[in-house]
């Protein structure tokens, strides 16, 4: 795992988007720097299913947790209509949260709500080379800065999936 350098400078009790390519390590990251947050993962299905469903589960969720618990939306753009719900948590209950995701065009083409200023936008781009132990100029030249592609023994297959894809 690489110690990545991404700070959420001035967020405090603020919301934030974080936004960033597949594979650049935003769920990682979020998963290591809010442990005690509750993370809710769109890539599974029955949770995708349910809040596709019902996307008022979120409001149902906030009494059960702790004071002050963040919430972690990772894939957010798979359910564009979830961040009514998540504006209406914000405005009449101030909780706080983070909503990761690699594709706001989707969010932007449905008409979905951006949150008007209720949520600081953030990016995550490919490793640095600061982030990488015992940097090598030529692996990143021909493996590229994404972490599992940096880590990669067979880069060129990965590259033609990624971007095939």
């Amino acid at each position: 795992m690489f110690l990545r350098k991404q700070k959420f400078e001035g967020l405090a009790l603020e919301s934030a988007f974080l936004w960033g390519a597949r594979q650049t390590g935003k769920s990682t990251l979020l998963k290591m720097l809010y442990p005690h947050s509750y993370f809710i993962d769109l890539l599974l299905s029955d949770i995708y299913e349910r809040f596709q469903r019902q996307p008022n589960l979120l409001r149902e969720i906030l009494p059960t947790l702790a004071d002050n618990t963040m919430i972690i939306i990772d894939e957010i753009q798979r359910i564009p209509r979830l961040l009514n719900e998540v504006h209406w948590c914000i405005t009449n209950k101030n909780t706080q949260f983070i909503l990761s995701g690699s594709s706001p065009r989707n969010i932007l083409r449905s008409g979905a709500n951006l949150l008007g200023g209720r949520a600081i936008r953030h990016e995550l781009y490919p490793l640095i080379y600061t982030e990488i132990p015992n940097f090598d100029l030529l692996k990143a030249l021909n493996c590229g800065l994404l972490p599992r592609h940096y880590l990669s023994s067979n880069p060129k297959k990965l590259h033609s999936a990624y971007i095939g894809s």
